[in-house]
């Protein structure tokens, strides 16, 4: 398994990225419940948000961005996605 953290901006339609949020959450629910996402929200100033992802690999962390509504409706304006290395926290198995 591989982990990695997604750095998104959204867009500045605001209206856009309203209307959006409540599928957006829907489907990070539905990947918490697969285990696939393990912490998500938005910056304090919610001009972007933050991922924290557990998958096989990238092709699968590709398949799961581009089926994220924020990537089909246009609100994630950018997203840093970089393999992240844990070596300690209550996330790694004991």
């Amino acid at each position: 398994m591989a982990w990695y953290t997604a750095d998104v901006t959204y867009t500045t339609d605001r209206d856009k990225l309203a209307a959006v949020r409540p599928a957006h959450r829907d489907y990070l629910r539905g990947l918490v419940d697969q285990g696939i996402v393990v912490a998500a929200g938005p910056w304090a100033d919610d001009l972007g948000g933050f991922v924290v992802y557990q998958v096989e690999d990238r092709a699968q962390l590709d398949k799961v961005l581009a089926e994220d509504p924020y990537s089909t409706e246009g609100v994630a304006a950018k997203r840093d996605v970089r393999e992240w290395d844990i070596r300690m926290g209550s996330w790694l198995p004991q």
